[in-house]
């Protein structure tokens, strides 16, 4: 019969422990990995890298013209004004200024009859013969300002939006 001696033993025993402790610690680190990144929020937004302008001139110039194009770029409100509201836009008037980027009371208000209008036949002629937006930005106005009753009495003395 075959003996091992002590020494061999140890040999073997040390020959195994090379091939597994490496593998556990992987195992380790891989789920240790794992849960840190299902600890960080599923969505993270890497940090914009910086631009280095030539000159100096040339990053204040950059810097200027990004400030003015967020300051001119129109505000996405969290949830739109329900234009309906305002007499003399029906469902059907209101999805076509919001697909026009008016969404809001306050925008309704700051907007001209002509640009209106000019949407509205963009969308289908017949609404700009229809709609009569001459009173809108004045409702809009109420409206974004919060004043219901004068909003109300306004309406009052409207038919379908136009004054009588």
């Amino acid at each position: 019969m075959f003996t091992l001696n002590g020494f061999v033993w140890a040999l073997i025993i040390l020959a195994l422990l090379a091939l597994i402790v490496p593998r556990l610690l992987s195992k380790k680190e891989e789920e240790a990995e794992s849960s840190a990144a299902e600890k960080q929020p599923p969505e993270t937004i890497p940090a914009p890298k910086p631009v280095r302008a030539a000159h100096p001139a040339d990053a204040v110039a950059e810097a200027e013209a990004i400030v003015a194009h967020a300051a001119a770029a129109p505000a996405v409100p969290a949830k739109p004004d329900n234009l309906k509201k305002i007499e003399g836009i029906g469902p059907k008037i209101a999805s076509v200024l919001n697909a026009a980027g008016i969404l809001t009371f306050a925008q309704l208000a700051a907007t001209s009859a002509g640009r209106i209008r000019e949407i509205l036949a963009a969308e289908d002629p017949r609404l700009a013969r229809l709609a009569d937006p001459t009173t809108w930005a004045e409702q809009a106005q109420l409206a974004a300002a919060g004043k219901w009753d004068d909003l109300a009495a306004l309406q009052d003395a409207l038919k379908g939006g136009r004054r009588v």
